[in-house]
């Protein structure tokens, strides 16, 4: 396996990380307070800082842990529902988060309760605000919130937890029965946002509960979205800027950061199922996207700043470097390293 090329640098975490949480946005490198918070945002830096903590067990990686946590713990309603937004001056500015941001909140808190690295009232914590959340999955209506969902209730395998999960899974496996033909191997009529998180639900699912089908489902469809995704040997993501609707030309750009991320864990988790050595590779070819193995040949990390510009643009890399950019590119480095 090649090595990894950029040097370690997590200075734009903590210069992104106030004692709220971490910030949505920035006018390049620089942290935008005008555009506040998100859990979205908090919610996956729970995920990156707990992979720090555990590669590397430093106080400053705990007092992340702590901060994105005490986000969470925060943004959580009565009913065990997640906020979303957040101004800079610490109110929430809306009442109710979207159910992607729900799905995405039950990952991290899965994660978290479920990683024997961390400190133990911390995942006492994570494991508290996960059950208080977890009757709102009956809830769920979109796709891609009930993956993240599925793949949060996949660290916790508990009767509960499986009652919760099957009922899922098997509304995903119809949706993806409903729209699959013998040349589209799919869960929609199109492709858009975070794309890989679909067919790792169902791996993460069969990983769970043991139902061949969902496996099946979860390796082919991953095979058709790499056939999508991997046609000039690199990774190449769908583009934002018009999606890929069935019978029509895919959009080149803009590629996200996200999806180099969530599709190399996608691919991990197909490694860790079957052992076969083409998934390790598919992985580290969606890790290299950021060091510059992309449509443009040029890195997508600021070698200046150590953060991660917000994707590709057809006249190259846009300047800024949110959040979710910076969150994605950890979670793939951290999550291949010890691979390679």
């Amino acid at each position: 396996m090649a090595a990894i090329i950029l040097p370690f640098n997590d200075a734009f975490i903590f210069r992104m990380t106030d004692d709220t949480g971490i910030f949505h946005h920035c006018v390049n490198g620089v942290p935008d307070p005008r555009e506040g918070y998100t859990t979205d945002d908090n919610a996956r830096a729970l995920i990156m800082a707990a992979l720090l903590y555990q590669q590397f067990p430093e106080e400053k990686y705990r007092n992340l842990l702590y901060r994105y946590l005490s986000f969470l713990l925060y943004a959580q309603n009565t009913d065990g529902w997640f906020k979303n937004f957040m101004g800079y001056d610490r109110r929430f500015i809306e009442d109710k988060g979207s159910e992607d941001c729900y799905g995405r909140c039950l990952w991290a808190l899965g994660y978290t309760a479920s990683n024997e690295f961390l400190p133990q009232d911390l995942r006492r914590t994570a494991q508290k605000v996960f059950e208080y959340a977890l009757p709102n999955c009956e809830k769920l209506s979109f796709p891609r919130a009930k993956a993240y969902a599925i793949i949060g209730l996949s660290y916790l395998p508990t009767n509960k937890t499986k009652n919760k999960m099957i009922p899922l899974l098997d509304s995903l496996l119809k949706q993806h029965d409903h729209s699959s033909t013998p040349d589209w191997k799919w869960f929609e009529d199109y492709m858009s946002y975070s794309n890989a998180v679909l067919p790792w639900a169902m791996l993460a699912g069969y990983k769970t509960v043991k139902i061949e089908r969902y496996k099946e489902v979860g390796l082919e469809s991953l095979g058709f979205l790499e056939s999508k995704t991997f046609t000039h040997g690199y990774f190449k993501p769908i583009g934002c800027k018009g999606w890929y609707f069935k019978e029509k030309k895919a959009a080149e750009f803009d590629e996200q950061p996200l999806e180099a991320a969530e599709t190399l864990l996608c691919y991990l988790e197909a490694y860790e199922l079957t052992q076969e050595k083409k998934y390790l590779e598919k992985a580290l070819k969606c890790y290299k996207w950021y060091e510059g193995d992309n449509s443009k040949r040029i890195p997508v990390i600021d070698a200046e700043t150590g953060g991660c510009y917000d994707g590709i643009t057809k006249e190259g890399v846009n300047l800024n470097q949110g959040a979710e950019s910076i969150i994605s590119y950890m979670l793939a480095r951290l999550s291949i390293q010890k691979y390679i």
